[in-house]
């Protein structure tokens, strides 16, 4: 899994990029095939605007978009809608199919 981090028009203080770190190996736990994230931090007229890119081999990449004033929330907020999502399309992938009529069982009587 590649990561990226990215701060544009803010200094991203050793903190706040291990704390992104963290959470982003932390996405591992739900056994997708996670190839790359992008994390792009920017500031925004009001607050601070945090983006994650995740792409997933086999499906559509996962794009959360987070607003806040303070960096730390804006972060933390991001980080638990991503998990959300992720965790969501993890359970979509893992569920067995409904099934077809062709796998139903035929009882003689």
């Amino acid at each position: 899994m590649t990561v990226q981090i990215r701060a544009k028009g803010i200094t991203l203080n050793d903190h706040a990029r291990a704390h992104v770190q963290s959470a982003v190996e932390a996405f591992e736990k739900f056994g997708l095939d996670i190839t790359t994230v992008n994390v792009v931090i920017t500031t925004e007229k009001q607050g601070v605007a945090v983006e994650f890119d995740i792409h997933i081999a086999h499906a559509q990449p996962v794009v959360i978009n987070q607003n806040d004033d303070d960096l730390d929330t804006a972060i933390d907020l991001a980080i638990d809608r991503a998990s959300k999502a992720l965790r969501r399309l993890h359970t979509k992938v893992a569920s067995p199919a409904k099934g077809s009529i062709k796998d139903l069982e035929t009882v003689d009587v």
